[in-house]
């Protein structure tokens, strides 16, 4: 593992554990009505896209073992770049169904390092 890897998985898993417990127990409807909860998440979605994006280029057999990591970084360039195309019904789903995959696997790769 890379030098930076272990700083990189931290911050990947810091912010996914931050979007789930700020979503936790909401709905599409409260997170699509709350413009302060949106960005946060929005925020956060884009700090894990580019920590995934740097641990590709630092270390791309970690990177590899995080699922779909290709497309996390895909959903950041979105989320900065296509900022007036987000679908928040899109970023809702990504929180419900892939963060916790995500955690899990940056959870494995830290407890590998330890």
């Amino acid at each position: 593992m890379h030098a930076r890897s272990p700083k990189l998985l931290e911050d990947i898993r810091d912010s996914a554990a931050f979007v789930g417990e700020v979503t936790q127990g909401r709905t599409l409807a409260q997170y699509s009505a709350d413009r302060l909860l949106r960005q946060a998440v929005e925020r956060n979605f884009e700090i894990i896209g580019e920590a995934v994006r740097r641990l590709a280029q630092v270390d791309p057999d970690s990177a590899e073992r995080i699922a779909q990591y290709p497309q996390i970084i895909a959903f950041r360039n979105i989320l900065i770049h296509g900022y007036d195309l987000v679908d928040h019904a899109l970023v809702w789903s990504t929180v419900q169904t892939q963060l916790p995959a995500l955690l899990r696997d940056v959870q494995a790769l830290l407890a590998q390092h330890s």
